[in-house]
């Protein structure tokens, strides 16, 4: 029973960072969006992996910056230079694990849209 709260409690997290965060919710659609990419242009297993990394490495990044985020509003809830500092670091981790990843689709993806057009 232990272990089912624990997945009930995660799911809960998951839920309530897309329902309330933007960010989350963008991050969610051109995740959809590269999979979609992905069936498409039939990819290999080395580019599947290397697609489901960047995927969760985005998602997961943007809820430790959301978590870090209300964890700093709960223990000070007025404007610290401190706190905002904390909170720059964390939307920072998130900002460079995007680009990369965008970095990573483009290698992937690019060479087969170029294909594509030059194809038709």
């Amino acid at each position: 029973m232990k272990l089912i709260k624990s997945f009930e409690y995660a799911c809960t997290g998951i839920k309530s960072c897309f329902q309330s965060e933007p960010n989350f919710r963008i991050h969610s659609v051109i995740a959809i969006v590269a999979l979609l990419f992905s069936v498409a242009f039939n990819i290999s297993a080395i580019e599947w992996i290397a697609v489901c990394f960047c995927i969760a490495f985005v998602l997961v990044m943007e809820m430790l910056n959301t978590a870090i985020e209300k964890f700093c509003d709960v223990v000070h809830k007025e404007e610290h230079p401190g706190i905002k500092k904390v909170k720059d670091i964390a939307a920072g981790a998130v900002l460079v694990a995007a680009f990369f990843s965008l970095i990573t689709g483009g290698i992937i993806f690019l060479p087969k849209i170029i294909n594509l057009i030059k194809s038709i």
